[in-house]
């Protein structure tokens, strides 16, 4: 079993969700393969409604500016380039929290990493790596897998991203939990292993006494179909919300009160 996690925060089972709910936006939206500047430019738009709408954090899917491609070559940019300026002037302009994954080429790797960055309105910046590659999908053989997990607090909500395959693995969110009031999952998931998707995610919920937002693409590319499906689980393993197939603004509200209520009553982490 891999274990292992390098939380930035820290806190108890019970964390004590003084802070208010934190408004939500997972854009849930196809992607024109390996075209960034057609994606970058129709997420622009989605942004604004979501931001429009009052999210405060606002949520894309995985490698959202191209696509889960392999050819990195094509794909693949620098830390400072154009998805990740995109995320950070996106976070500037409107006041808000934002993040996806994109093909990120480091100087000190091969082989890019497919990396989660989330940008805040004052500059924040957070970022977490793909720790498990998608074999399956030849991932492996073209980017690096990342080695920990992150934790940022945002407005009091703590928040933890994974990446896609990363839900397969349970234990690297155990080890999380203690300081995670929302996993946040942004996802290529194929619409072949669609009823995973949805048990997975809310297993990692119920198990973690956490909400999970879970973000899927919808469309096709790289001759793999996507269906949606996005959603929001909370704590107790209840629907908040839930979109279908299509393009879709998903909102909802994250309770740190509700994950501390939760805990309180079934203090089932302390039998771990």
């Amino acid at each position: 079993m891999s274990t292992g996690s390098d939380a930035t925060s820290t806190g108890s089972a019970a964390h004590d969700g003084a802070a208010g709910p934190l408004a939500i936006a997972a854009v849930q939206c196809d992607i024109v393969w390996e075209d960034r500047s057609a994606n970058l430019e129709r997420l622009a738009v989605k942004v604004e409604a979501a931001s429009d709408s009052g999210a405060r954090l606002v949520l894309l899917p995985e490698m959202f500016a191209t696509g889960f491609s392999m050819a990195t070559d094509v794909v693949a940019e620098g830390p400072s380039a154009r998805t990740a300026t995109f995320l950070r002037g996106q976070a500037a302009a409107r006041g808000i929290w934002i993040g996806g994954s994109f093909a990120c080429r480091l100087a000190d790797t091969d082989r890019p990493v497919n990396r989660f960055l989330l940008a805040g309105p004052g500059g924040e910046e957070i970022s977490y790596d793909k720790v498990h590659p998608f074999s399956y999908g030849g991932e492996d053989e073209h980017y690096s897998a990342g080695r920990s997990v992150v934790t940022a607090e945002i407005d009091g909500v703590r928040i933890t991203p994974f990446i896609c395959y990363d839900l397969r693995f349970a234990d690297w969110f155990w080890n999380a939990a203690t300081a995670t009031d929302c996993y946040v999952v942004v996802a290529s998931w194929p619409a072949a292993r669609q009823p995973h998707w949805r048990a997975l995610l809310a297993a990692r919920a119920i198990e973690n006494q956490a909400y999970v937002v879970g973000v899927n693409r919808v469309g096709s590319g790289g001759g793999v179909a996507y269906a949606g499906g996005s959603v929001v689980v909370e704590p107790f393993g209840e629907v908040a919300a839930e979109a279908g197939s299509a393009e879709e603004l998903l909102f909802a509200s994250i309770d740190p009160g509700r994950v501390a209520d939760v805990r309180g009553r079934y203090p089932f982490l302390a039998d771990r």
